[in-house]
């Protein structure tokens, strides 16, 4: 069983709101949503925390990377803050939960929206434990994941998404922050 503080429930708690946004000071919990290798859209329904395919995606474009949402999180786009993992050596499971040690993020805009993308790696692989930062990612990887988000909806909506700058650790903890903070002032109200 996870480690939640949370009382049991004959009805299921939506993960987006029930789990915490931190594991600890530098390492979020991420709630997958796509595994790396596909070109399905799973989302998860922001007022059931049911997983449901969005949609299939317009090109052969397929994810490089498990994709998903930060939980008690809220971004300029009114949706959790989105996050990828780099480094993953097996498939995940959508709707897992999985402790990701942030080391970036990834400013984009999407349709007019800011739509930034957390960056991180699972925090409990040892394999990874040297990556701390942006700076320790391949430059190659970075323009691999920009390829792929400024042409992932060429097919439908052509010239839709910009891929703006890199950020380093300690700023996308602050934009984490920010959208935490946005979420329990503004969405967690609406919460009934």
């Amino acid at each position: 069983m996870a480690n939640l503080d949370i009382t049991p429930s004959r009805i299921t708690p939506n993960p987006l709101f029930a789990v915490p946004t931190w594991a600890d000071d530098q390492t979020v919990n991420m709630i997958v949503e796509i595994n790396k290798g596909t070109i399905t859209k799973y989302e998860l329904i922001t007022e059931t925390g049911m997983l449901k395919v969005d949609r299939v995606g317009y090109s052969s474009l397929a994810y490089p990377f498990p994709y998903g949402a930060v939980p008690q999180t809220y971004d300029e786009d009114n949706d959790a803050l989105d996050i990828l993992l780099a480094y993953v050596t097996e498939p995940l499971v959508p709707g897992c939960l999985i402790e990701a040690r942030v080391i970036g993020l990834m400013e984009m805009i999407d349709g007019g929206e800011v739509d930034d993308k957390v960056i991180a790696v699972p925090n409990n692989d040892k394999r990874f434990d040297h990556v701390q930062d942006i700076s320790d990612l391949p430059e190659y990887l970075l323009k691999e994941w920009r390829y792929y988000w400024e042409h992932y909806k060429d097919l439908k909506k052509p010239g839709t998404v910009e891929v703006k700058e890199f950020l380093n650790k300690a700023e996308a903890i602050e934009i984490i922050k920010k959208c935490q903070k946005r979420y329990h002032e503004e969405y967690e109200p609406k919460i009934k």
